[in-house]
């Protein structure tokens, strides 16, 4: 029996060397062709828009999209006009929208930091105005459901839109009322509330991917009477998210914030876009210990497909 281990071996044949040199080709080839195939798999999704994002892009003041914006009258029907902000160039194809309505008394300029900083992450962003300061939730999603055929429909920036590739978003009144809309057009792609008020508890019925922003002080829209059970009331099968505000208020919308400005952008680009390059931004969700900016998150983390 010969043994297995051997202490000379005869130089390979002509014929094996040219074998083992067309195994090695054809192996070469297979990985060139999978290299090559990796890109083509990433560039896929068509509604990818801008370069590759990073921590400091999503929380830049301006992504890499110039704006501009246009006014729309408060004699419109359906509600009460506002500002429309968009990317000015249209080179790498149509947006997805958003609509916010703004909370109970408030106008659309109380978000007027909002509008430019998402348009220029590749959106088109309409704050709206209600027929009344004074509505209640559902009238409010009624008229950003109005907002969003208006702005697909009628405005001077429909071209610019993606009419399948729509979202709602709200603060108080309004972010109840982006809850109502998310119930009556299931055919939205991303709901955001912030920091929600609305006599309904139970949202079961909303199948449209939501974030919840709450705020650990809010005392007009409590988080344990409003935001947490309007997120626990959620399917469990949705991607969901509850991000809850360490030491902000309920007005903590109001103003500039880094962390709605981050969870936004990545929620929008990730469902109304269908961008999973920003899934990196929600999962893992972020630390909500003693020194965090966040004081609860909850999620059912989205996964890629």
């Amino acid at each position: 029996m010969r043994s297995p281990l051997r202490t000379s071996a005869a130089p390979p044949s002509p014929r094996r060397t040219r074998r083992a040199g067309r195994l090695l080709l054809t192996l070469a080839l297979v990985a060139a062709g999978l290299a090559a195939a990796g890109p083509a798999q990433a560039d896929e999704n068509p509604y990818e828009r801008g370069p590759n994002p990073t921590e400091s892009s999503v929380e830049a003041v301006r992504g890499p999209f110039a704006t501009a914006s246009t006014s729309v009258s408060s004699l419109v029907a359906g509600f009460g006009g506002g500002t429309i902000h968009y990317p000015t160039s249209t080179a790498e194809g149509t947006f997805g929208a958003v609509a916010l309505a703004p909370g109970y008394t408030a106008s659309s300029t109380s978000y007027s930091w909002f509008g430019p900083r998402l348009a220029s992450q590749g959106f088109v962003v309409f704050l709206i105005d209600t027929d009344s300061r004074f509505d209640q939730p559902g009238s409010r999603g009624d008229q950003l459901l109005n907002a969003l055929d208006y702005l697909v429909e009628d405005s001077s920036v429909r071209n610019r839109i993606d009419p399948d590739r729509l979202a709602v978003m709200g603060h108080s009144m309004g972010g109840g009322g982006s809850l109502s809309a998310a119930e009556e057009r299931p055919e939205l792609q991303a709901a955001i509330p912030m920091t929600p008020w609305h006599i309904s508890e139970d949202w079961s019925d909303v199948s449209v991917p939501t974030l919840i922003i709450g705020a650990e002080d809010d005392t007009v829209a409590s988080v344990g009477s409003h935001a947490i059970p309007f997120y626990e009331s959620l399917p469990g099968s949705l991607d969901r998210a509850y991000m809850e505000l360490a030491d902000a208020s309920h007005f903590v919308p109001n103003s500039a914030d880094t962390n709605i400005a981050r969870y936004t952008i990545s929620w929008l680009k990730r469902f109304v876009d269908n961008d999973t390059r920003y899934e990196q931004f929600l999962c893992p969700p972020p630390d909500t210990g003693l020194f965090s900016d966040f004081s609860d998150y909850r999620d059912s983390c989205p996964h890629s497909g």
